[in-house]
């Protein structure tokens, strides 16, 4: 090859990188063509051919963009581009035309065909929740589907989404309200099945991120704080495919949707009253619906989301996201938690794992860590390993490390016996072991035990996620993601969690912190209190409250 062949490839090889990385897989197609060429004794010709390729795979992939998008609901490009006035966000671009399509292919792909098939709907009476209506896919017996008051649609992808589900369904149940739970993957189809593929990818994400180290890690943590237009025009275009599990539902009736997916796919599907609640603390595009009326959790993400362009009708303050009963009791769980640190109880911790069973590292590492606090009877703990079959082996693996055979702790696996194992507590009983385990085969107790038992604990020590927007005290654990640092900010700030404690070492010491002579405890209890008069925590409530002005 000659020297000028050489720079010819290494400047088609850079020009192709910046376009856009995930490009590379198909660049090496050409190169691998380039190379056989090359063995035939081909040099001029290859290289032509070879630049050729390259050149056509990103015209392709931005042509396929607006072949894509051309029968979307509404024109994104031009909302994400408007920004305030006389400052225009960025317009799209080739490159972002590429990225946009290229991402399509990696979620959706060419399989998937989108459809405007209705998937009729019932609904049943929920196993867990008294008086919640759980929508499923209508057979042929089966009664057609009664109009709700409100919906609180969501999808089962990790704990956090149906946690505020739950939560916000907790409070139309409180006001009388006929809720439908509305779980997108509930409905067998197609379209749940593109949504499940997904949600496979993002749980071994986090899995690797938080098992494999710091470079993995940090790759990981910087995908999760790149949210920018291009990921919401991606989730636009997978909410498309999504419109079947929506159109059996009555249009004029309020939506509060706890991922963007289903307030995206609402807005397309027609619905006037979507109401999107905001996950996280920290303000990215793809969070945002346009069409919807967007419920913050905090000042951060009201004032940057406005300077980003979303409209001021378009968006509102409304509080943490927080089950009713929390909310309800925080005076007299506050209460009582001081009476305990005032009468030198043992220090209860609640750690719970994520929906995507991430942190097994960290969190095995902190209890093993605790053994010497365990046995002077100094803390308790609480374990909620979910429904994640390998989280409770790795718990009782480290238990085992720590010297405590099977008579030192107790494992409890049904709803049932958390809600009784949390009213001996409310009742002043201690626990009848220094360590409870929680293991569920379901899915439901796995996510709603840790609410359950917040009631009772005296710190819940988790990862900055949703659980950061809780009323109750918070050691915030080590990450998964980027994003969540901001979420920790806001515990820290408001007075009831700590910042983001990154090691195990600093985790003991906060743990030591909160069982010696420390006024710590008592203040983020009085800080709760206070938060709950001014409403910190109502947002749930006020979703509810403004789905119903929707209605009328």
């Amino acid at each position: 090859m000659s020297g000028v062949e050489a720079a010819g490839m290494g400047l088609a090889a850079k020009a192709f990188a910046s376009l856009s990385p995930q490009l590379l897989v198909a660049a090496s197609g050409a190169v691998s063509l380039f190379s056989w060429l090359q063995l035939s004794k081909v040099t001029l010709p290859a290289l032509a051919v070879s630049l050729a390729l390259l050149a056509a795979i990103p015209l392709h992939l931005s042509a396929f963009y607006y072949q894509l998008t051309s029968t979307n609901a509404f024109d994104l490009d031009t909302y994400v581009a408007k920004g305030i006035p006389g400052h225009p966000n960025k317009k799209l671009s080739f490159r972002d035309r590429i990225k946009v399509a290229w991402m399509n292919e990696l979620s959706v792909g060419r399989k998937h065909k989108r459809s405007l098939e209705t998937h009729p709907l019932t609904a049943r009476k929920s196993p867990f929740v008294d008086g919640l209506d759980v929508s499923l896919r209508k057979g042929d017996q089966d009664p057609p589907l009664a109009k709700p008051d409100v919906v609180i649609g969501t999808i089962r992808m990790g704990f956090g989404h149906h946690r505020i589900a739950y939560s916000a369904a907790s409070w139309g149940l409180a006001g009388n309200h006929k809720v439908l739970f509305h779980d997108l993957l509930a409905i067998e189809s197609p379209e749940a099945n593109l949504i499940i593929d997904t949600d496979k990818k993002y749980s071994m994400c986090s899995r690797i991120a938080t098992e494999m180290g710091p470079f993995f890690e940090k790759i990981w943590g910087s995908l999760t704080t790149n949210g920018d237009q291009n990921l919401l025009r991606g989730s636009v275009l997978m909410a498309e495919n999504l419109r079947p599990l929506l159109t059996g539902l009555p249009k004029d009736t309020p939506i509060i949707a706890t991922h963007s997916f289903v307030g995206l796919c609402a807005v397309a599907c027609g619905f006037k009253n979507v109401i999107n609640l905001v996950i996280d603390n920290y303000p990215q595009w793809f969070v945002i619906v346009p069409g919807a009326v967007n419920l913050v959790q905090g000042p951060i993400n009201y004032q940057s989301f406005l300077r980003m362009g979303v409209p001021e009708s378009q968006l509102r303050l409304g509080g943490h996201w927080c089950p009713a009963d929390l909310v309800n009791n925080i005076e007299a769980d506050c209460t009582a938690r001081k009476a305990r640190r005032a009468h030198k109880k043992p220090v209860r911790l609640l750690v719970p794992v994520g929906g995507a069973g991430a942190q097994r590292k960290f969190v095995t590492k902190f209890l093993e860590a605790l053994e010497g606090p365990l046995k002077k009877g100094d803390v308790q703990v609480m374990l909620n390993a979910g429904d994640h079959v390998h989280m409770k082996k790795s718990f009782e693996t480290s238990i085992r490390k720590m010297g405590f055979g099977v008579n030192d702790y107790e494992v409890i696996s049904t709803i049932q016996g958390v809600r009784d194992y949390a009213e001996r507590l409310r009742g002043g009983a201690e626990p009848q072991k220094r360590i409870t385990l929680f293991a569920f085969d379901d899915y439901f107790p796995a996510v709603a035990t840790t609410d359950i038992l917040c009631r009772v604990t005296d710190v819940l020590a988790c990862k900055p996620s949703e659980l950061a927007f809780y009323p109750v005290p918070k050691l915030m654990l080590r990450r998964v993601g980027d994003h969540e640092a901001a979420s920790a900010v806001r515990a820290a700030e408001l007075g009831d969690g700590t910042m983001e404690v990154r090691e195990v070492k600093d985790a003991v010491a906060w743990t030591k912190l909160f069982s010696i002579e420390s006024k710590l405890l008592t203040q983020m209890n009085d800080k709760i209190i206070v938060n709950g008069k001014n409403g910190v925590y109502d947002g749930c409530k006020n979703a509810i409250d403004l789905a119903m002005e929707m209605a009328g």
